[in-house]
């Protein structure tokens, strides 16, 4: 067998991690999508907010498997959310980005909430 194909091979164990990551990242963005578009439009369909997820953690685990530069990752994120909520909700452009930028800030606020949690959580004494 060769070297570099031992190397780059990827186990059973690293693509269920990744899938793994991309389910549970993809389920958070569709709570915190949900969450943003409940606080600025009301009563909203819940299975909206599930479309909207999975495309943007699919922009997160591309833009880390290819390495591309976060910065350009989180426009494209950004833009992704736009179009997505603009289909699915069908409001202004004013208003659609007053829900993206709701939920980019629902996201950050509970990511490092969560991020904390667990910090404290494993610093615990055993």
């Amino acid at each position: 067998m060769d070297a570099l194909a031992l190397q780059t091979a990827a186990s059973n164990a690293t693509v269920l991690a990744v899938a793994g990551t991309f389910a549970l990242f993809a389920l958070f963005l569709s709570v915190t999508a949900h969450v943003a578009a409940r606080n600025v439009l009301g009563d909203v369909e819940v299975k909206k907010a599930f479309a909207i997820g999975p495309a943007i953690a699919a922009v997160a685990v591309v833009s880390t498997t290819f390495g591309f530069n976060s910065f350009l990752a989180l426009g494209i994120a950004l833009a992704l959310d736009f179009l997505l909520a603009r289909f699915l909700y069908g409001q202004s452009d004013r208003l659609t980005a007053y829900v993206v930028f709701i939920h980019f800030v629902v996201s950050v606020i509970v990511g490092v909430v969560l991020f904390g949690l667990l910090v404290i959580l494993s610093s615990a004494p055993v």
